[in-house]
This record gives structure tokens, sequence and C-alpha cells, in this order.
């Protein structure tokens, strides 16, 4: 037998920290069934019954490829693309006599193109892979029988059914049941922030018959067998049953520790592993987040389409001729064209079957013709994407010094739809508040306690115009050290003065049920210091509010809780020991939490408190003497923008206790389906006749920068939903706080708080109900919509809360609802559920058909973020899962302004004219093969030769647009935010419409013709060399090419509106390796260089006539561009060609300059006050690529 501790704790006597034996009658019927079927052999992972289960090992991998599948995985990958395809289909081809060039010349660039990817992707996975390793080799210690003791071994070779031992601070390897741990009441602590992102410590606990295994020795004869469920995603349910000593005893989610989650605050746990690998419950929510894809790359497929059209429509054209000229060349038994030798043809030019010949070089001319689809297009789109987010994680301008938190693109895929955002959904609270909660005021039997105003309050008394009622805001609190969490002041109460108050026994029973009521966690940090681990930052305002007011909650067990509070009569302060009997858990369906206790006077007590409207529903006829008061004080309280909770208790008679405890503890230990279900009705029963003690307001300040960011992002004509939990007041107030709502702007207000339906809801007809709150919405949507009609040049604030809402979005109300937010500058749904938040996202995103972008810190915004086109997450007081579920990350909420109108403003410019400028380069190079074609009478020679054509795409005009999708900016990041306007230009999508599209391409094909035909008619004629020789098709080619790499690259030198010495480098440097590459290539033996064997050397450089076309050629080829761009400053200017021309002014060139010296200035403070390991961070990164001054010049 395993040695037995003595203890005297009765786990069974708690709710939330303790599950207690429950009868074979009892056992969960769905054990063993579909769904419930695996089992689990304790201590005995070699045996056979375990060994034949074949369940996972511990191994994780969350690599997406493998060494076995990456080459054929990640082909299949860049093959997903259609002009990949069309590319392979070309190089297969190219191997016939079909192609009009040879093999390799087509067949390098798709490698280099292809091969850059798959390396991209390569190194993505091998970092995964890193991860994994790192992962897959940490150390625990796994229990070994023969030796009775614990040996290391790595994580990777972890069983189903081993014991293990973790210590503190460790993370557990694998999902365990916890047998036992170094507390005598076999209790730990557990982060789970890697799982669910929260900071707050959980509480687990072991069963009463396994916490006797304590020790190395007591676990050699450890045996039991556990049957559970199988794998799946849920983190919060566990359903199984232990066998042990021939008894059945039922699992919960207490006494389950998912892998990943750290132990805390505990020396050493056993457990015995459960689930291994994959099949973890971490591992089994291991999904892909959904694929987003942005508008531009959206159109941008349907371009292609365009250009296929465009290039089956040239082909068609072209054999059309061919076949045409073909049939000609036999004309009544004589051949036309003799010289060609028709009658000794291939089929490819046999005029006796121009059908077939046509429809060949109809296949020619789709490879020929290839150069308008853009080979590098997708691979360089991608590497500038990459560089954006480089310069959006490396901007100081978006780094928070108090969290060390800079900006974070979790994706580079999404960068230009930051420039195109219409509508913004946040969270209110940790998203446009610092989710810190401070206690700052109370109603205590009806009476007012707390002085100073809150940020809300000054707001509103000053948007109505009234004095301030009050001497200093709360924050001026005098003398005293500042504390987290309490910033109360009432000399009525501190200090212990509340014993001389009127009501003080009502006083010492409010601040007991706050230092009571709570599941925090203390843990002794000094002498005269406790901190608190609490759930919520709420909960740790109430316990430290009760501290510092003089009832000290300084320790806790399984079954008791110990205050120091002071003692009204002998005036000194004692210890009184409260026995914890039960914990009615707070949930969001409950909204409220208590306790039942008893005192040291040995009564049996329930101490709640919660949502005031749950609250006072359960007070009794005696307990409502304060409630008039306390219900006007809530009010206030709300108007302030304050959260507010109600407080109450009861006493319990010992055997309406105990009756109620049978059942409650029956329900607890039954698993049935409706266990909750049961447990939560029970909760209820015991949760009546309350008597009503006050209620409390904790303020969760705005964040710094709040009121000016919303301003600047309304200004650049964004609308601004919030979606808050918040009572219908609260967000009111708070929405004038932050300038959601502005004075001039007129409310609407969609509620069902009306006399007809509280009158309806007396009466209790459900189906009543739901038709009269029905058609009040409509009737409140439709007079809300003919007031914004009427009124068009005013601006609204729609405000509904939740359960209105829920009707709104009914199928019949849905579109007129949304037809009227959508007229509305401000909308603020209060009282609003997870759920409700991404309904209305998806709502907001297919009804408006514009960028979405949703943010918020909590994980209850997690389907928020995923919903919407953008999803930003704040790094806040509620963990990290709204960030690792998101596609951007900022500290603080201020940083969205320069995150959109700044970094999106710049790339939605920098990959609109990247994409129209590779249509423009591909076409015009495309056409003047098409012009070259007409001219040979569509014979399917080419103009160029062979690698010339490689090499346009990959080297002679790539660099020069990837500089421009890195670092072009049209106006300087201090004028985006001093011009929010320009932000417009993104969300009506004016560098990227049709007709802009359109333009550049027209703009390709008039530089086609313009290069073609000037050159051929300025070489063509005369003689071309010194020796009287004329210009030969060699010649022809180089001359045209030359003419085609100046022009684009020129071209791009016009469209670039902010220089660096990179994008010179870029742009001269390409056209100076044209002129290297064809002196290199050209020096090769003519049989590997064909055509262009010393042709510049000893052809083209020699003669004057080179120079001056190339010259002539480009200079008319940049007219049409030069003259659109002079006609469009003059009149028509874009809003970035007005701050451009405001700038130049005279009298506008001194306050500029004023201004840049003061913002340059004003960084260079910031940058100087930043610790310097992320400067140093910053600086590394941005050296390593060479470019971060130029990328984030202001």
């Amino acid at each position: 037998m395993a040695r037995i501790r003595k203890r005297s704790i009765q786990l069974s006597k708690l709710c939330s920290f303790a599950c207690c034996r429950s009868s074979s009658q009892d056992e969960h019927a769905q054990i063993g069934q579909k769904g419930y079927s695996r089992v689990v052999y304790c201590n005995e992972p070699d045996s056979q019954e375990q060994i034949r289960l074949r369940y996972r090992g511990n191994y994780v991998s969350t690599t997406k490829y493998t060494a076995v599948n990456f080459i054929p995985k990640s082909l299949f990958e860049q093959f997903r693309r259609v002009a990949n395809i069309y590319f392979l289909v070309v190089a297969c081809v190219s191997f016939s006599p079909l192609a009009p060039y040879s093999a390799p010349s087509i067949i390098l660039p798709l490698v280099v193109v292809i091969g850059a990817t798959m390396a991209k992707e390569g190194v993505e996975d091998w970092r995964r892979n890193l991860q994994d390793i790192e992962a897959n080799n940490r150390k625990v210690e796994v229990y070994d029988k023969s030796s009775c003791s614990f040996r290391q071994t790595k994580w990777k070779d972890l069983r189903v059914g081993d014991l293990v031992k973790v210590c503190k601070d460790e993370y557990f390897p694998a999902d365990l049941l916890l047998l036992s741990s170094s507390y005598e009441d076999v209790v730990c602590y557990v982060e789970t922030m890697n799982l669910d992102g929260e900071t707050n410590l959980k509480l687990k606990h072991a069963l009463n018959v396994t916490s006797f295994y304590s020790s190395a020795e007591s676990l050699k004869e450890f045996r039991a067998v556990i049957k559970c469920e199988d794998p799946n995603e849920h983190l919060y349910s566990f359903i199984g049953t232990l066998y042990f000593d021939c008894q059945q005893y039922s699992l919960s989610p207490q006494q389950i520790l998912l892998r990943d989650s750290k132990l805390k605050n505990t020396e050493y746990i056993f457990g015995v592993v459960i689930f291994t690998g994959h099949d973890t419950k971490v591992m089994q929510n291991a999904t892909d987040p959904p694929s987003k894809r942005t508008k531009i790359e959206r159109r941008m497929d349907r371009i292609i389409y365009v250009l296929f059209s465009t290039l089956i429509l040239v082909s068609f054209i072209g054999s059309l001729f061919f076949g045409i000229e073909t049939n000609n060349d036999l004309s009544g038994g004589n051949y036309t064209r003799w010289y060609l030798r028709p009658d000794k043809t291939t089929v490819f030019f046999d005029p006796r079957r121009p059908a077939v010949a046509a429809f060949l070089h109809c296949l020619t001319g789709l490879m020929l013709y290839g150069y308008l689809i853009p080979i590098s297009l997708y691979v360089s789109i991608e590497i500038c994407k990459v560089l954006q987010s480089i310069f959006i994680n490396q901007d100081q301008a978006m780094y928070d010094e108090e969290m060390d938190r800079p900006a974070h693109a979790r994706t580079s895929n999404l960068n230009e739809e930051l420039g195109q955002v219409h509508t913004i959904l946040s969270d209110k609270t940790g998203t446009l508040t610092c989710n810190s909660m401070e206690f700052v005021k109370c109603s205590i039997a009806g009476t007012l306690y707390g002085r100073g105003m809150t940020e809300v309050e000054i707001a509103l008394a000053r948007k109505r115009g009234e004095q301030l009622t009050e001497q200093a805001p709360i924050d001026a609190s005098e003398s005293k050290k500042s504390i987290k969490g309490f910033n109360f002041r009432d000399e009525r109460i501190m200090d212990g003065k509340w014993v001389s108050e009127p009501q003080s026994d009502v006083i010492q029973k409010f601040f007991r049920v706050l230092a009571t009521c709570h599941t925090a966690v203390p843990e002794v940090m000094g002498p005269d210091e406790i901190m608190y681990e609490a759930e919520s930052p709420d909960e740790a305002a109430f316990v430290i509010a009760a501290r510092e007011v003089g009832f000290e909650f300084f320790a806790r067990n399984q079954t008791s809780i110990k205050l120091r509070e002071l003692d009204p009569t002998s005036g000194i302060r004692v210890d009184r020991v409260y026995e914890l009997l039960h914990v009615l858990e707070f949930s969001s369906a409950r909204k409220r939490m208590s306790v039942i206790v008893k005192n040291p006077e040995n009564q049996l007590l329930l101490l709640a408190k919660g949502a005031d409207s749950v609250i006072f529903e359960r007070l009794s006829k005696e307990g409502r003497a304060y409630e008039e008061r306390t219900k006007e004080h809530i009010e206030k309280y709300s108007e302030a923008g304050l959260r507010t909770m109600a407080v109450a208790y009861r006493e319990l008679d010992n055997d309406e206790y105990k009756t109620w405890e049978q059942e409650f503890l029956k329900a607890k230990t039954s698993v049935s389906a409706d266990r909750d279900v049961l447990m939560d009705e029970l909760a209820c029963q015991i949760e009546r006749d309350l008597i009503l003690l006050g209620a409390t307001a904790v303020e969760d300040k705005l964040q710094k920068g709040v009121p000016g960011c919303i301003d600047k992002l309304a200004r650049a004509g964004i609308g601004i939903w919030v979606l808050t939990g918040d009572k219908r007041g609260t967000a009111i107030n708070i929405g004038y706080a932050c300038s959601l709502l502005r004075h001039g702007m007129k409310q609407i207000v969609i509620t069902l708080e009306l006399p007809e339906i509280l009158a309806q809801e007396k009466e209790g007809d459900k189906e009543a109900i739901a038709e009269a709150s029905l058609n009040s919405i409509k009737l409140q949507i439709l007079k809300a919509k003919s007031q914004v009609t009427e009124e068009s040049s005013t601006e609204f604030g729609l405000i509904i809360d939740g359960k209105s809402l829920t009707y709104a979005m009914d199928k019949n109300l849905v579109n007129s609802f949304m037809d009227l937010a959508m007229r509305c500058a401000t909308v603020i749904c209060c009282r609003s559920s997870p759920k409700q938040k991404a309904v209305i996202t998806r709502l907001v995103k297919s009804v408006t058909g514009r960028t979405t972008l949703a943010i918020g810190d909590g994980a209850n915004d997690v389907g928020m973020l995923q919903e919407a086109d953008i999803g930003v997450g704040i790094s806040g007081v509620e963990g990290m899962q709204a960030v690792m579920a998101s596609d951007f990350a900022i500290a603080q909420f201020r940083f969205l302004e320069r995150l959109l109108l700044v970094h999106g403003h710049w790339c939605y410019r920098r990959i609109s004219m990247m994409i129209c400028y590779f249509f423009y380069k591909n076409i015009t190079f495309g056409f003047t093969l098409f012009w070259f074609e007409a001219y040979t009478s569509f014979s399917g020679q080419p103009a160029y030769n062979d690698w010339y054509m490689s090499c346009y795409n990959v080297f002679f005009t790539s660099l020069p647009v990837i500089a421009l999708g890195v670092f072009d900016q049209d106006v300087s990041a201090r004028l985006c935010l001093k011009h929010p306007l320009l932000y417009q230009e993104g969300v009506r999508n004016i560098l990227f419409n049709w007709p802009r599209i359109l333009g550049w391409m027209f703009n390709g094909l008039l530089s086609s013709i313009i290069i073609y035909f000037l050159t051929t008619n300025s070489i063509t004629g005369p003689a071309f060399r010194k020796d009287g020789q004329v210009a030969d098709y060699s010649v022809l080619g180089v001359t045209m090419y030359t003419c085609v790499v100046w022009t684009v690259n020129c071209q791009m030198a016009l469209s670039i509106n902010y220089f660096t010495w990179i994008q010179h480098l870029f742009i001269w440097g390409s056209i100076a390796f044209w002129y290297i590459f064809l002196v290199v290539y050209g020096s090769i033996p003519p049989t590997l260089s064909t055509t262009a064997y010393k042709v510049l050397v000893e052809a083209c450089a020699p003669s004057i006539l080179y120079w001056l076309t190339t010259l002539l050629v480009v200079i008319a080829a940049l007219l049409p561009l030069l003259s659109y761009r002079a006609f469009q400053i003059r009149f028509r200017p874009m809003e970035h060609d007005r701050i451009q021309i405001q700038r130049r002014r005279p009298e506008s060139t001194e306050y500029d300059a004023t201004q840049r010296r003061l913002s340059e200035s004003s960084e260079a403070r910031t940058s100087s006050e930043l610790p310097s390991e992320f400067k140093h961070r910053c600086l590394k990164k941005s050296a390593n690529i060479g470019i971060a001054s130029a990328g984030l010049g202001v």
C-alpha cells in the first residue's frame, strides 16, 4: 500500500476546489462510446494493453513541409498560381520546334523565380522546425519503476501512461492528470498564457484519493485506469473517469494540466500523461488562421486574366494574318514568295495546309507574346511586402517604452490593405481603455463615498457647459504613495474612521464581502507587502480596496480564508478565519459570483457580488432598504464611465444549507450532459433573498492619446464602431471622452428599454415580447433613417444595445439597420457578446464591400479579429490571445493612427504603383514584339535575342520596381498625419481602379508604338556604320531593346516621389547593367551568343546614329506621361499633389521648416529616451538590409 499522509481537509466540500468521488451509477454514460474511447493505463506505459492502443508519441511538428515532401508540396503551392502554370507549359513546349526561342532562355528565369519563392518558404519552415526541435528536446522527469525514482528524459520520448514530475516555473510536457502536489491540500497554480492569453493564475486540484501519492516510493505500487474523451480542441472541458482501487471517480477540467501551460507558485506536481503530441488540446487548437487576401491581390488576378485574354487575342490576330499570307504563297500553282522555298517547307509554313500552319503559329505566338505576363511579379511583391513589414516592426514612433513592445506585423500579406480601411470595429475595455482597474468610488447603505471626478465626468461637464462640482480630478490625490488598483480617497472611511459612520455595521459587511468573495491568491512579497493573483483586474481592485480600508486578505487554502481586520470594539487589528464551504464561480452567463462561508461566530453566510440587474432581482423584501438610492448612484457612476457591481449577502439556515448541499454535490459529481445546467439551477436556488449592502465603482482609464487618434481617424473619413459589453450610459460617456461622440453630433438611440416593452416582459409571454420587440426596433430604425435623410448635413452617432441588436440583425431588418449604420459617423453597440461582435463584423464587411479593420485585446475579441479583413491585436492586460489571432500587433490604440495614416497609405501607394508599373513595362516590351511580328509577315521571328528576353524581367527592370515598392513616399510621415484626408486615396482606391490600370496599360501600348516605329524609321534606311553598312536584324534588336530599357527605367524615375541613393543605384544601375551584359554576352563565341556577338562593341557603340536614336526615342516615349502629369497637376490635382504644391509656396516654407525642426527634435528626444536594447535591435536589423534610413524617412 502507498504511504498515506494524514490530512484534515475535506476536498469534497468545495465547488471550484474539489471533485468528489461518484458512485458507479453516476458514471458518465458516454464513456466507452464514440468520442469517449480513450483508455490510459497509469504507470504502465509498457503494458501490452497500452501498446496495442497505438496512441501517438509526444513528438510535435508545426512545420508545413518535411524533408521528403518539401519539393513536391512546395512546387504544388507555386503552381497554384495561374501565371506560373502558364510559364511551366511554355517551358515544356520550348523544347519543341514550335518555340521561337531556345529552351534554356525560358527555363532559367522560371527556375530563378520559383526557386526564390521556394527558398523563402523553406527558410520560414526551417525556423519553425528549429522551434519544434527545441520544444521536443526539453527535459522532464519521468518515473522509473525499477529504481523507484525519477529520471530525466526528453519531451518527445514521453508515452501515454507515464508518471511525470514537473517543478516550479516549468511547462507541462503533455496533457496530464494531476495526482498530487507539494501543497498539503494538493492544489497547484497554473499560468495558461500560452493557451488562452490570460495572465492570471488558475487553481487546479487533485482528487482526494490520489493525493496520498506524494513521493517516489509511494508511486511504485500506484496502478489505475483512466477512461476519457478522445482528443479534442475544447480547452475548458474534460469528461473522464478514474478507475482506482475498485472504485470509480469522475474527472473534471480541475484535475487536468494542459501542455504548454506553466506551473507557478508550486514547488512540484506529480501527474499521469493522458494526451501526447498532436493529441494534446493545445495542438488540437493549432489550426491555421483564416486565409485573407487583399482587394488589390484579387483585382491583380483579374488583370492577369485580362492580359491572358490580350495574349490570346494578339496570338489569334497574328496567326490569322499568318494563315492568309501562307495561303497566298500558293497562287494558281505558282509560289508567290518563291525565295522562301514554300515547296520544300515543313508543316509550320506549308501553303497547302494554311489552317494547320495558322494553328501552330498561334501556339508559337502564345509563347512569343508571353512577356505580356510578368513572370517576376509575385516574387517581387512578396519581397516588397516583407521589407515593408520590417519597416513597420522597426518604427520607433510605434514603440511603447513602458511595456517594451514595438509594433509587429505578424503577416506581410495585408500591408496595402492598411491603406484602404473604410470601417474600424473596436473593443472598448483594454483597447480604448487601459484595462487597469482602479477602485475609485462606492455606495454603501445608500451613501456615496469617494472624492474627485473622472476624466469622463470632466468631459461630460464641459460638454454640458456646467461648472465642475469637485475641486480636483481623481488622479490628484494628495501626499500618499500611489497603489496600483486603488485610487480612492474619502476621509470618512480611510484610516479606520469608518467605525464612526452611522452605518458602520453595513460598511464592515460590505468590505468583508469584497475581501472574501473572490478566487484571488495572495503572495507575500515582503514583511508588509502582499501581491494578489486574481482572475480579473476588477477582482484584484476589490481585494486591494478592502485591504486599504482595513480588511486585509492575507492567506487562503482550500477550506479557509484569513482576514486581518479592525475590531470596532477594541480598536486593534485581529485575524479572523472564515471557513470556505463553496465557491459559486463567476461566468458571463451568471454575471455574478458567490461564496458560502462560516464565520468565527459560526454563522453560515452567502456573500455575493455581480451585475446590478442580476443582484437586484434576487433581493428579499427586507433587503431592499437601499435599493432606490443605490440604483441612483449606479446610474451616476455609469454616467461617469465607471464599471459598477452590486454587493449583497444573506444568512443561511443550517437545515436549508444541508439540504441544498446534498443536491448540489449530487449534481456536481455526476458527469451527465446537463451537469452544468443542474449546477446553475441549484446555485440560483441558494442565491436568493439577498440583502443589499451597496455597489462598487471602478475606473478603467482611457489610454494615452486615444481622443486625438480617434479624431484624426475620423477626419481621415474612416467610420468607427465600438462594440462593448458596457451599459449604454457608460459607453456614451466614454464615447464623449474619447471623441467618438463629438459636440454637434446628434445621437440616435435604439433600445428596448421602453414602457410598452417592459410591460410585455412583466406579463411573461415570450412570443408576444419577441413580436413587440421586433416591431419596436423596426419602427425606430425607420424613424432614424428618415431623420438622417432629412438632416443630411448633420453628423449622427448611433447607439444600440445588445438586446436590440439581436432583433436588428433579423433577416428582415438587417439590411435596413446596416443602411442606417453606414450613414452614421460613429456606431456604439452596448452589451455586445463576443458572438455578436463577430457577426457584426461579418455584416459590415459584406454590406459595405469595403475593407474592415477590427481591433481588440482579449480572448473575447478573437472572433471579431479573424472575421475582419484586418485584425489588429493590442498586447495589453488581458494577455496575448488577441495578438496571437491578429494580423498586426501594437501596444497602444494610439499607434493605430500611424499604422494606418502613414504605413497604410505608403504601402497602398507603393504596391499600387508597383503593380501598375509592372504591367506597363511588360506591355511596352511585349507589344514591340507584336509590331515586329507584323513587320515580318507574322513569321514567328522574335525581335530580340533569346537571352535579352529572358533577362528583361529578372535583371534589367526588376530592382527599380522593388525599390519603388519599398521606399517611395508621396509625402513624409509628418504630412501624412497633418493631412489625414490624404488617406481617402486608398479608401476610394484612386490609385488602383480600372481607369488608372487601363491608363497605365494604354501608356505601355503607346510607348511600344513610339519605340518600335521611331526606332525602325530612324535606323533602317540610312547607313548605320562608318563603312556604309545598314542596320541588320541584330542591330535593330539591340537598338530597340536599349530604347525599351531606357524608357521603362526613366518612366520609373518620373513616377518616384521620394528618391534615395538606393533608387538611383537600382534605376541607373539597371541601365548600366544592360550595357555590361551586352559586352560580356557579346564576347562569348557566336555559337552561344548568336545575334549578340560583339554587336555593341563593333556595331552599335561606334555609331552616332545608335546614340541619337536612343535619345530621341526615349524623350518621345516619355512625353505622353509628362504631358498628362502636367495637365493633371494644373487642372485636376490629386490630394498629394495639392499638399506638394502647398509646400512649395513661399509663405508655407518657413512654417513647414519650423514644424519639421520641432518634429525632428521631438523624435530625436523620444529616440534618445528609448531603451538602448530596442534601439540597438532596430539599428542592427536596419543595417542588415541597408535601407532603414530611407524606409523610415520623415
